[in-house]
């Protein structure tokens, strides 16, 4: 009898239903949408293609780290796979099965209200008849009452007393009738009421029953689906986890070490002691082995046994305060355009021979001075101090690192050159073809391109020469440059320790050649730091009077600086006896040109 309830309670399992399928298809965009940042946030940390972030990806912790972004996307890859097979195995599935026991809910339902107004009918045609019974059955009554009121009426005629009797009996059957009816009738609704109650709602819930709990059935079906969707990615992802691990023990933190003093290493030797300087002696002050005044150039010294071999100035200082130690250039000054040799002018110097002075002048010149000399922080990096482009043979970059570029460029070069050897393989191979077989096409027409790729290989061959050139000499000097340290550190350890006032710096080798080269020039160009020094607010050397310029000058050496025929300049620094002289243009552009370069005007009350 609670059809209604009933009614109301399957609606509200569908309703359940419902709610959890939008509850699995919601975790499925979330699962989506979470696959979707991981993907984003391993390609926004992926090396870029032809960058310096994927040169830092030889390191064992970078290769780790892109090894960790790699599983990310397959961890993503698994989440994927969970919004996947929730939306096939669950909400497909459940909204399927939905739209069924909405229309098995439906058609039991119909049967329900059916049985009900059918039992209802019965029940009306029952009323229906008993009431027509009841009405008979008070008319027959009626009809006897005026029967026997007409025969005992003596008044009456016999005819109507033959009519009243005859109108009761008929009342009588009516009745008898009506009574027979009413039986039938309540016979029939007894049996379908019966049939309601004990056949027909019974079996009607009982399919509604088995409908309900088909739906709790499948609903719990799919609460089991949706923990074994997510425990079947979880052996994959614990074997991204466990890459990630792996991946994590890989890092080799010496290789890393040895990666980077490969990629750094300069191939310079460190410098030597600087020597004790006694100033207890004013009139023998000298400058030691490593002074910055012994910068500048000198012809060949003496080689004195307690004397060590040229130091190399090291990164305490900048390169611009370092190279205005370099007073003067390592070679005497050119002749003049209009004379045959230095001797032909008056004031031709001859070759320059560096004078002792005592450090308090030097340590002077270097406080004060300003020349035009870039910083070395561009050579450190690499980069020419030139303004434009690297130097082709790489001369701007230490020795240990010139020879990794130009191996690097050999390499490069033996590659484009087995491209055009395969280039030239394959046009041959197709020339026979031709050649074979006229029809396919004409021999001739590839001679210009075998030609081509024939002169394109001599330019690459001439070209891997010239590297190559390159490579055997940096090679040759990084290999001498070490023998030169092996013999000095035997020297050394054979001699005794140098004495204090020992000012002279030699520039012989042990067998007392002369072994400094233009590469220990380049050390100190590319030694010193960019240690930012208490000088460089100092103001600049005062002018001591003024020149002009007789020829044009070229100044190409370190130090040097260019003039142009007819330019007055201020000069700084006359010459000391090596045939230089140190001039200034402004502020920031100062060096030296040849003395006999130039007509001298000193201010006599100049200090």
């Amino acid at each position: 009898d609670q059809f209604d309830n009933l009614e109301k309670h399957t609606q509200w399992g569908i309703d359940i239903l419902e709610k959890y399928i939008k509850f699995v298809k919601e975790r499925t965009e979330i699962e989506l949408s979470y696959a979707k940042q991981l993907r984003n946030l391993s390609k926004r940390y992926q090396p870029k293609k032809n960058s310096k972030e994927e040169e830092e990806y030889k390191y064992t912790s970078c290769k780790a780290f892109l090894s960790t972004l790699n599983e990310m996307n397959d961890y993503a890859g698994q989440h994927e796979v969970i919004s996947e097979n929730m939306t096939s195995q669950i909400t497909v599935e459940l909204a399927r099965y939905v739209q069924e026991l909405k229309q098995e809910r439906k058609s039991h339902f119909h049967e329900g209200r059916k049985a009900q107004q059918h039992i209802e009918t019965c029940w009306k045609q029952l009323e229906s008849s008993k009431r027509r019974f009841e009405r008979d059955c008070k008319e027959a009554d009626r009809a006897q009452q005026y029967f026997e009121k007409m025969d005992a009426d003596i008044n009456v005629t016999k005819a109507d007393v033959e009519k009243a009797r005859q109108q009761a009996q008929i009342r009588h059957q009516m009745a008898e009738d009506s009574k027979a009816d009413y039986s039938s009738v309540l016979q029939k609704f007894n049996h379908e009421q019966h049939e309601y109650y004990h056949t027909h709602i019974p079996n009607i819930f009982q399919k509604i029953q088995e409908m309900e709990e088909r739906r709790i059935v499948r609903i719990g079906e799919s609460m089991k689906t949706y923990a074994e969707v997510d425990r079947q990615v979880i052996p994959i992802i614990g074997k991204c986890l466990d890459e990630i691990v792996k991946a994590a023990e890989s890092t080799d933190q010496k290789n890393d070490s040895q990666l980077v003093i490969e990629a750094y290493k300069s191939g310079f030797e460190p410098p030597g002691d600087i020597e004790f300087e006694d100033y207890t002696q004013p009139m023998k002050r000298t400058v030691s082995d490593n002074s910055l005044s012994n910068s500048r150039g000198e012809g060949k010294q003496e080689h004195k046994p307690g004397g060590k071999s040229k130091g190399k100035l090291w990164p305490f200082i900048k390169k611009n305060k370092l190279m205005s130690l370099l007073t003067s250039p390592h070679q005497p000054p050119p002749p003049p355009p209009a004379s045959a040799s230095p001797s032909a002018v008056p004031n031709g110097p001859q070759s320059p021979k560096q004078q002792k002075e005592p450090l308090s002048h030097r340590f002077n010149e270097f406080m004060t001075s300003k020349p035009k000399i870039h910083c070395f922080r561009s050579l450190k990096r690499g980069v020419s101090s030139a303004p434009g482009a690297t130097p082709e043979d790489f001369s701007n970059l230490p020795p240990e690192q010139r020879r990794k570029k130009l191996q690097q460029k050999v390499d490069e070069l033996n590659k484009e050159i087995q491209k055009e050897m395969d280039q030239r393989d394959a046009i041959t191979k197709m020339k026979d073809v031709y050649i074979k077989n006229p029809q396919m096409g004409d021999p001739a027409s590839l001679d210009h391109k075998l030609t081509e790729v024939g002169q394109n290989i001599e330019k690459l061959r001439l070209e891997v020469q010239k590297f190559e050139a390159w490579l055997a000499e940096v090679e040759g000097r990084l290999s001498a440059r070490n023998e030169q340290i092996r013999r000095q550190s035997g020297v050394y350890d054979a001699q005794n320790p140098p004495s204090v006032n020992n000012c002279a710096q030699d520039r012989e080798s042990p067998d007392g050649s002369y072994t400094e080269e233009q590469s220990q020039e380049s050390e100190v160009k590319v030694l010193a730091t960019d240690f930012d020094d208490e000088f460089d607010d100092e103001e600049p050397l005062p002018a001591i009077g003024t020149c002009k310029a007789l020829y044009t000058f070229e100044g190409q050496n370190e130090g040097t600086i260019s003039v142009v025929e007819g330019e007055t300049l201020y000069i700084i620094e006359e010459d000391k006896g090596d045939g230089w002289t140190r001039i200034r243009r402004n502020e920031d552009e100062e060096g030296y040109v040849p003395t006999s370069y130039v007509e001298v005007y000193l201010d006599k009350n100049a200090k």
